[in-house]
Formats: C-alpha cells, sequence, structure tokens
C-alpha cells in the first residue's frame, strides 16, 4: 500500500471508529479539520518555511502533543476558544469551534494519527481527495442536513466546463456551501493554463475566488477545503466572509459568478410580538438595485447574482422549477432577466440528483450586458435532461459522463455556433432546443418552464424503470409536490 492510500485508509478507520460513539461525519470532519490545520501551521513555523502563523506557543500544535487524559480535554477545549477569537482565516477555522470527541483517549489517537503524516509537503491533489471524500459522506449522512451544502461534483464539472474560466479573473459565489464551485473552477484553470506564469499563479492562489456562507460550520469547512487545495494562506485573510449576501449590495463586482444558492423554505427572520412570544416574518430585502421586492429567497439570489457580475460578467446558477413559473415577483424578475443580460441556456436537471429529495432544479447560464433600448436575449437553448432520465443517489448517481452530450451541445468555445438536435418535422427526439425572445415573452407569465419531449416510461411498459426505481420517482414527485403547497401555506399566511 502506498503512502497515500496509507493515509486515506487510516482517515476513513477512525471515521468508522468514532462512529461507533456517537461521532457523526460532520462531527469528526470539524474536529479533523482543526488538529489538520495547526499541524500544518506547526510544520509552516518550522524551517525552511519559518513563517509566524499567527498562533500563540500556548495553544500550539506542541502544546496538544503533550497531553493526555482529561488535561488534554481542557486544553483542547482551551485551543479552540482562544484561536476563535483570532482575525483573517484563522479565526474564521476556529469560529463556534467545540470539541465533539467525548473520550479523551481517542481525542488522543486522533492527534497522534494527524501527527505522523507531513501534510505540507504532500500533493494538493491527495489531501483535496481525503477531504472531498469526508464531505460527500458526510453529505450523504440525511439526518445531520449537511447535503443542502453539496451540490453533486459531476454537475459543478459540467457548469466550469461550460464557463471555462481564464486566468487573472475574479470567481464569486454568494452561498459557496462547502466550496465545491471554486475548487472545480481552480482544477479547470489549472489543468487548461498549465503555461500560467508567476503573477497569473499568485493571483489564483490569492485572488480568484471570493465567497459568502453564513453557516460557520459549512463555512469552516469551505475555507479548509479550499486551502488543502491549495487557495489562500494559513495567515491570510479569508475569502469566505460570514456576511448574508442578500443583505446589500457590497459593491463589488466580478467576472464569473457560479452558484448554487440554497433551496427549500422563503428567507424569514424570528421576532417578539407585543405579548412576548416569538413569531416568524417573512424577510424581505429592500434593495435599489432589485427589479422586485419579495421574499422568495431563490428569486432574490437571482437578482443579487446578476448585480455582482461586471459589465461583462458570466453567471451560471442552479434553481429550483419554481424560478421559472412563479408570477408576480417571478415574472418580473424573469423579464428583466430577458432584457438586460442574455440568458441564452437553461439546463433542465432531472431529480434524484440531490440529497435533499423532491428537488426540481435548472441551470440559468447568463451574461451581463450594458444598459441598451432593446432586450439583449434574443434565443434561449434549452437542454432537457429530465425526461425520461432516472438517477438515484445510490444505485445510479450523476456521472460527469452523463453530461457531456449537454457540454457538447453547449459548445463552450463557440456557443454562437450550435445546431439544434431537435427538429420539428421530427418525432421531438432531441434534447437540445432553441426558443426565440418573442415566443418566450408571449408565454403566460412569461413562463420559462417548457418540456417539449414525451415521457416514455409511462407511456411505454416495455421501457418502465427498475420498480424501486419507480418508487423513489413517485416518492420524489409527492414530496416535491408538498413543498411546494408549504410555500403556498407560508406565502398566504
Amino acid at each position: 500500500m502506498n503512502a497515500t492510500a496509507s493515509i486515506v485508509s487510516k482517515v476513513w478507520s477512525f471515521c468508522t471508529t468514532l462512529r461507533d460513539d456517537g461521532v457523526s461525519y460532520g462531527d469528526y470532519l470539524e474536529q479533523l479539520t482543526y488538529l489538520i490545520f495547526l499541524k500544518m501551521a506547526d510544520e509552516y513555523s518550522q524551517p525552511p518555511h519559518n513563517r509566524k502563523v499567527g498562533i500563540p506557543v500556548d495553544y500550539n500544535w506542541p502544546s496538544l502533543k503533550t497531553k493526555r487524559g482529561a488535561e488534554l480535554e481542557v486544553h483542547y477545549v482551551s485551543v479552540l476558544r482562544e484561536l476563535g477569537n483570532k482575525p483573517g482565516m484563522l479565526g474564521q477555522i476556529f469560529t463556534k469551534a467545540q470539541n465533539k470527541i467525548q473520550d479523551p483517549a481517542k481525542l488522543y489517537r486522533l492527534i497522534a494519527m494527524v501527527d505522523e503524516t507531513q501534510w505540507v509537503t504532500l500533493g494538493a491533489d491527495v489531501k483535496g481527495d481525503i477531504y472531498e471524500g469526508l464531505l460527500e459522506k458526510n453529505a450523504e449522512d440525511t439526518k445531520s442536513g449537511a447535503g443542502q451544502y453539496f451540490t453533486p461534483r459531476a454537475l459543478i464539472r459540467a457548469m466550469v466546463d461550460c464557463m471555462r474560466p481564464e486566468p487573472r479573473k475574479t470567481i464569486a459565489d454568494p452561498a459557496c456551501g462547502t466550496g465545491g464551485f471554486f475548487l472545480a473552477a481552480y482544477d479547470f484553470l489549472v489543468a487548461a493554463h498549465p503555461t500560467m506564469d508567476k503573477t497569473q499563479r499568485a493571483f489564483l492562489k490569492h485572488e480568484t475566488f471570493h465567497g459568502n456562507e453564513i453557516v460557520a460550520g459549512t463555512r469552516r469547512l469551505a475555507l479548509m477545503n479550499m486551502f488543502l487545495h491549495n487557495i489562500g494562506e494559513i495567515d491570510g485573510e479569508s475569502m469566505v466572509s460570514p456576511n448574508d449576501a442578500l443583505v446589500a449590495d457590497s459593491g463589488k463586482r466580478y467576472d464569473y459568478v457560479l452558484a448554487n444558492p440554497p433551496f427549500g423554505k422563503k428567507s424569514s427572520m424570528s421576532f417578539t410580538n407585543e405579548e412576548g412570544e416569538q413569531e416568524k416574518d417573512d424577510l424581505t430585502y429592500n434593495r435599489q438595485d432589485f427589479w422586485a421586492t419579495t421574499s422568495n429567497k431563490q428569486l432574490n439570489f437571482v437578482q443579487h447574482i446578476r448585480t455582482m457580475l461586471k459589465a461583462t460578467g458570466r453567471a451560471a446558477v442552479v434553481v429550483p422549477d419554481n424560478v421559472l413559473f412563479e408570477g408576480g415577483a417571478g415574472e418580473t424578475v424573469r423579464k428583466k432577466l430577458l432584457e438586460t443580460t442574455d440568458l441564452h441556456t437553461i439546463l433542465r436537471l432531472p431529480t434524484g440528483i440531490f440529497y435533499a429529495n423532491g428537488v426540481k432544479a435548472n441551470v440559468l447560464f447568463f451574461d451581463n450586458r450594458e444598459a441598451s433600448k432593446e432586450p439583449w436575449t434574443k434565443e434561449v437553448w434549452y437542454y432537457d435532461y429530465r425526461t425520461n432520465i432516472h438517477h438515484t443517489l445510490k444505485k445510479k448517481p450523476l456521472r460527469f459522463e452523463d453530461l457531456q452530450d449537454f457540454v457538447a451541445c453547449y459548445n463552450p468555445l463557440n456557443r454562437h455556433k450550435r445546431q439544434e438536435t431537435w427538429h420539428e418535422q421530427n418525432s421531438p427526439e432531441g434534447r437540445w432546443r432553441k426558443y426565440s425572445y418573442e415566443q418566450l415573452i408571449a408565454r403566460d407569465k412569461t413562463s420559462l418552464d417548457i418540456f417539449w419531449l414525451k415521457d416514455k416510461s409511462l407511456a411505454d411498459l416495455d421501457n418502465l424503470p427498475e420498480p424501486d426505481e419507480l418508487a423513489l420517482e413517485i416518492i420524489e414527485n409527492l414530496e416535491a409536490g408538498l413543498n411546494s403547497f408549504r410555500e403556498i401555506a407560508a406565502a398566504l399566511r
């Protein structure tokens, strides 16, 4: 067994040991984050690096190695609390940090395991693979709810391949979760531009990526994930802000926005009424740059992302179906998006690819444009990867290969030379079709919720999916319907 495989094996086997003690993947991942960060800081503080990493001697890695039993447990809690008050990435990694390993003997063994490896000299791909594997396992743990912060990596890679980011350009994600879009963009840039000069590489490491993540635990995982992939510095500033991106326009503009903003409930806030009882109220963002004031979080993110873009900026954003058909503010946002940006592509996604059940989603690709009297969108190209497609998380997960036909149709190298695979005079077999601006604006509420393929599964008994797939699809459809009813009920309260 080579050294890399040995490290991976140790990391996973210890996770299994802790699981038997009731420690979840998420809790294990957090403790591992703290310890690997401290170990790497210690390595950077020694020759040949000799860097000042901002960690006081009383709370550094050697201070943990000298203690055992109850003394170790007390000291570890002190380390987490002290480092959480530090500035920059260090403070963000340890914000609200808690010890979730109650057995000091197990904590001591985990410290010993981390200590055995020289993490700084380990390849970024190795460290990254270990951490990404843990993140995916954590996302699969449905009870923790961590799946909502984890976008399928196959989908992210396809979106990045379509966008083809370039060196010395900025990339933002206003709800970055565990940083999946940043890592895929980083990998693409390194692979597509192997001859980047020193200045370009420095920009990639320190200035390319900008994110927001309001959940402290998730933000911590994103920062560590990026750091292990060679993005950012151990003693540098955090690239992920804890601020709610929707509250205000920061004034910063970016070349690319890649995002999968949170789905689900409308934005809401708790308050105490005159009787002293807790109530919830829909949260709306009164922003001058928004086309519509709404409590619908997804519509707010679409508006915010458009604001974030430079005049020539480009975006790829995952949105639920309601963004394509909802009336009121939804109609306003769609019309403005068609007018002020070139909304050129919509990828319709199947159910069964996200960790949240019943999610029906799409990817919108749009390019920002300068103000104009004429609408910028001339035609929207649709790729229907939902009709007659069946995926499940365990038995038939989404793979990058599944989306390669879409990427080919998208034609990233020259999207202005596209060919429809659907032809009106033939049976509607093709998944790739365009609609003109005039066709879309004439639809009721400017609905962009369009399908043209026939669902074969129920019309042709020979093509029925496996019983377990069919059952899962029925459950997902029911859950999607329930989610819609909940949103309607919440809006009527």
